[in-house]
């Protein structure tokens, strides 16, 4: 069978180079990177999945599955692209508190089921990611400090074997695969549907104060302040911000599972700090988290790169503010609190090492050309350079970037652990997770 044949036994869309489509359709979410594949296959349904990778396994070939493509390592040269957007069904059940979501599902659509019932998913900063690749991915969100990681709160997998063969993984039925796939990527099966847990939610306060750039240090400070002796429902995020057409400014976002007058009094530090140009805190359903950092819901370019501060002193904010004033061309640069839930280890837990760092330092810029492109790697490379001494090394699983892997994300046991299972579930290599455990 050629790839052309799959075009007679597939339901869903083939498509292969030279068709007219094919640049289309071989694009991730994420415009800034490349995605060199040999054909791109929208799967209707999960038999088509399995006829995917039974024709992949018989002609010694790979795939690697993609809802959209928000965080794409464009290390897929010359395999099959399989699209899983058409498998998008949503389930939830208010009853047991949990959900069933299909692999090409987002966040919001979990969401908008949830949050009439005071449920929520651990949803990271934008809500239109795919639900499953973060949670295969880990899954740090707006409530992982009082939650945990989303890959821990999985129930059962539904996904394709590397025969071909339709499996159902949980910890009865194969405790080691379940294992692999709560946070170690997409290197093991192609995941179909996944049933998790949802999290109460019945109250939630949230938004977004921005002042002018030169109330940095102040907001800063206020930060600093606020963050150490948050409870685990409040989580606050600090991001620096330069957008292309815009003046420079900062910000805090922030989101408190409580009453509103509670996260006012947590929160009244940051009052304090005059010239705030907007503020759009209140209660507000969960259904609307992804609006908070107002992050981009249409395609575009972006660049990105993550280190985890192991403190956040004098000195370190003294960097942070100093390289804030020379941040082009960069677009944003971002604190994001952790600790409490995700840095507790637990015994039934995923791949997902605990994060001990209070901190998730993040740079993000956007490339227009080649040119711009360099620039901004280099300008990242020279910020984290500046960090040195003040960040751990190591970094979580859906945070890593082109040119990085996954020894960066597992300590050397988990990894060896996940490449042993890499060996004897895909001996041929049938599949190829984002940033592999394997090369």
């Amino acid at each position: 069978m050629t790839l052309n044949d799959l075009r007679q036994t597939i339901k869903g869309r083939v498509v292969l180079r030279g068709d007219e489509c094919f640049d289309e359709a071989r694009k991730p979410w994420n415009r800034a990177i490349d995605q060199w594949v040999l054909a791109v296959v929208e799967a209707y349904d999960a038999d088509d999945v399995a006829t995917l990778v039974t024709y992949a396994r018989q002609e010694r070939l790979t795939v690697t599955a993609q809802r959209g493509g928000h965080r794409p390592s464009g290390d897929v040269d010359g395999v099959i692209l399989l699209r899983t957007d058409r498998l998008n069904d949503v389930a939830v059940d208010p009853v047991t508190r949990t959900a069933r979501v299909g692999a090409g599902a987002t966040w919001d659509q979990v969401l908008r089921l949830a949050s009439p019932h005071g449920l929520t998913g651990l949803v990271g900063s934008s809500a239109t990611v795919g639900a499953l690749s973060a949670v295969l991915s880990g899954g740090i969100g707006w409530f992982s400090r009082k939650y945990g990681f989303a890959a821990n709160t999985v129930r059962a997998f539904d996904a394709v074997d590397a025969d071909g063969l339709p499996i159902r993984v949980t910890p009865e039925t194969d405790p080691d695969l379940f294992w692999a796939l709560r946070g170690g990527g997409g290197d093991f099966a192609v995941v179909t549907a996944i049933e998790f847990d949802l999290q109460p939610a019945p109250k939630l306060y949230g938004g977004r104060m921005v002042w002018a750039a030169d109330r940095a240090s102040y907001v800063l400070d206020a930060y600093r302040e606020v963050t150490a002796t948050a409870p685990e429902d409040l989580t606050v995020w600090f991001s620096l911000l330069q957008p292309p057409d815009a003046a420079p400014s900062v910000a805090v976002e922030v989101t408190f599972l409580g009453e509103a007058e509670e996260a006012q009094r947590l929160l009244s530090r940051f009052e304090a700090v005059e010239g705030v140009v907007s503020d759009n805190r209140g209660v507000m359903p969960v259904e609307e988290l992804g609006g908070i950092c107002a992050e981009p819901i249409e395609p575009s370019p972006g660049l990105w790169r993550s280190e985890l501060l192991t403190v956040l002193d004098d000195t370190v904010g003294q960097l942070l503010l100093a390289n804030a004033k020379s941040m082009e061309p960069l677009t944003a640069l971002q604190l994001r609190q952790l600790g409490g839930a995700v840095a507790v280890d637990r015994a039934d837990g995923g791949v997902v090492p605990p994060l001990i760092e209070p901190f998730l330092l993040s740079m993000f810029g956007v490339p227009s050309d080649a040119e711009a492109r360099r620039a901004v790697g280099a300008k990242m490379g020279e910020m984290a350079d500046a960090f040195d001494g003040y960040v751990s090394g190591s970094k979580p699983y859906m945070c890593l970037a082109p040119g990085e892997d996954a020894s960066k994300a597992f300590p050397e046991a988990t990894l060896l652990r996940l490449r042993e299972l890499k060996r004897s579930r895909d001996p041929h290599n049938v599949f190829r997770g984002n940033f592999p455990v394997l090369r």
